[in-house]
């Protein structure tokens, strides 16, 4: 029986394609209510993500080249979202 790989959806820029790497390994998720994406500090889910990045970067771009992407996108974000109100502490 033929096997075939699973393809993730085409995304049009290396910034949507370290979201989405990222998303899939469960390094970052979605604010439900704003859209913000959010840091989940889970370093397991952060080497999966580099892991994938070094493994199977987008066509023409260099392992190194896509791990930078996606550590510069983790660098953007925080572990909160902006709009949320702050829990009192």
């Amino acid at each position: 029986m033929l096997m075939l790989k699973e393809r993730r959806p085409t995304i049009r820029t290396l910034r949507g394609w370290a979201i989405s790497l990222l998303q899939e390994a469960g390094a970052i998720r979605e604010c439900e209510e704003h859209g913000w994406m959010r840091d989940r500090a889970d370093p397991h889910a952060r080497e999966r993500a580099f892991d994938i990045a070094r493994r199977d970067p987008p066509d023409g771009v260099s392992a190194e080249k896509a791990v930078a992407v996606v550590q510069d996108f983790i660098d953007t974000i925080g572990d909160t979202c902006p709009e949320c109100p702050s829990e009192p502490g």
